[in-house]
């Protein structure tokens, strides 16, 4: 993948089958559940982002884009997928990001806890080097230079820059990281995958040039 975001991947469900597709009531087209967002309508007809995809109700789906977003909101296609009166939060899609930037974070912050994510630029630097990394993750918002200090294993899926430096820091205990990398395993695949629907609702990833050559901890 390119320095500005991560693939998207198909999910499998546990039998090894590939993930159903869902259409998106913005754009129309069908696609895997991984690269779409899940919405339900809660007993006071409220439209409620469900991230996890867990929450009891017919599902809404619209692709993890903020485009998409925007335009289901603006056009009224909630009620109109609903088929009924509902109330769209103002800030829905602001609330999406923000509820995709936790599950990254959180996603992130186990994989730490279970002894498979590192931070900071020597640790980093050291696993590269040893073979120890599927994924490596970087600020958005770290300078271009500070970034190419340390390049990604080979792979489709191995770098994610969608976190900024103070959400990556979040989940490691500090109060920013600019270099992180995640062990190969079933949390490193499932933190690519939220990324990029984290990605493609945030719009674009953090450009070239921004932020300071600040170390991270």
């Amino acid at each position: 993948m390119g320095r500005a975001g991560v693939q998207r991947r198909t999910k499998r469900d546990g039998d090894g089958t590939a993930d159903p597709q869902r259409r998106c009531i913005a754009t129309g087209e069908s696609a895997p559940r991984a690269g779409l967002i899940r919405f339900v309508v809660d007993p006071d007809g409220v439209v409620v982002p469900d991230i996890a995809g867990r929450l009891p109700g017919r599902g809404i789906w619209v692709s993890a884009d903020a485009g998409a977003l925007e335009l289901a909101v603006r056009k009224r296609l909630f009620a109109r997928a609903a088929r009924a009166q509902v109330t769209v939060p103002e800030d829905l899609v602001a609330r999406v990001e923000r509820l995709l930037a936790q599950r990254v974070i959180d996603l992130v912050s186990l994989a730490r806890k279970a002894g498979d994510a590192v931070a900071g630029f020597e640790k980093v630097r050291a696993a590269l080097s040893e073979g120890r990394v599927a994924v490596l993750v970087q600020a958005a918002d770290g300078s271009a230079r500070e970034r190419a200090r340390l390049r990604p294993p080979e792979g489709g899926d191995a770098l994610s820059g969608v976190l900024s430096a103070q959400e990556l820091g979040l989940a490691f205990g500090r109060e920013r990281v600019i270099h992180a990398a995640l062990a190969a395993g079933g949390l490193a695949m499932r933190v690519v995958e939220e990324a990029a629907r984290l990605a493609g609702v945030r719009g674009h990833i953090g450009a070239d040039g921004a932020g300071e050559d600040r170390q991270d901890a």
